[in-house]
């Protein structure tokens, strides 16, 4: 039934049906959470998902719940956000929170709910200007593990991001959120370690903490993207970008440019 209803969506809309081929691989990505947690000899048991959606479909941090972590579960959907509160009511320690995330209330939201400066695990995936949301919640607090959405169709060196904007939303096309270059700039500047890139998640760790190998965006880019051999099959929405792995910098810029004429002003993009 899962499959027959990614066909149908991909039919209507194959943004949509990423939803649902979610499921498919968020188990790996559990896995992977899991580990990098067990690795760490003090912890909180708290974290953060903003970005929740529905826990039914596809989530990276239900499963911290039910181990009896507590923490915020965010989202602006207002369809998620009910099957969140509906779900999350026999688990105490979760506090749902129905709010559109922004640089601006992000440090207010986690003073107002106790986030604890040294937190186990921040997930973010708001399809948009993830990276200053990201910015800002780094200048004052340090999770030890953050697996955080990339733009899995702009390779490396290009740097991408959506700018801010307060009416900022997503048009459910290629255009969201920010590159894995992009997103290493924030590795370099708080002093975290890129350590693994499964599709469109990277997996990031204080260089303090880290166990694991330090990946560059170009070696995590590779392994984690451009080289799945089912990648075509999970993400066939992205064959119109896939031009962008052959070109040069400069002409992806281009590319990019063209791909986004209708968003000018709304993004940066350079190398």
């Amino acid at each position: 039934m899962k499959h027959l209803i990614s066909k149908i969506l991909k039919m209507i809309n194959p943004f949509k049906a990423s939803c649902v081929n979610q499921i498919e691989y968020t188990a790996d990505e559990v896995k992977y959470i899991d580990q990098y947690l067990s690795q760490f000899e003090r912890n909180t048991n708290f974290y953060v998902d903003i970005g929740a959606s529905d826990p039914r479909l596809g989530s990276m941090t239900y499963f911290l719940f039910k181990k009896g972590y507590s923490g915020l579960a965010v989202d602006c959907d207002m369809e998620k956000y009910a099957n969140i509160e509906k779900i999350y009511q026999s688990y105490p320690l979760v506090t749902p929170v129905f709010k559109k995330v922004t640089p601006d209330n992000i440090q207010a939201l986690f003073h107002d709910k106790g986030v604890p400066i040294e937190f186990d695990f921040l997930n973010i995936d708001i399809d948009g200007y993830d990276y200053f949301v990201l910015n800002k919640i780094l200048t004052s607090y340090r999770p030890m593990l953050i697996c955080a959405e990339i733009n899995e169709k702009i390779p490396p060196p290009i740097l991408f991001t959506v700018l801010y904007q307060p009416d900022y939303q997503w048009n459910v096309d290629h255009f969201y959120g920010q590159s894995i270059s992009q997103l290493y700039l924030l590795c370099k500047k708080y002093e975290y370690d890129l350590v693994k890139l499964y599709y469109n998640n990277a997996f990031l760790i204080p260089r303090e903490l880290n166990k694991f190998k330090a990946l560059t965006p170009e070696e995590a880019y590779d392994e984690g993207y451009r080289n799945q051999p089912d990648r075509r099959e999970k993400f066939p929405w992205n064959s119109d970008m896939d031009p962008l792995l052959s070109l040069s910098p400069k002409e992806g810029i281009i590319f990019i440019r063209s791909k986004f004429s209708r968003y000018e002003r709304k993004y940066h993009c350079s190398v």
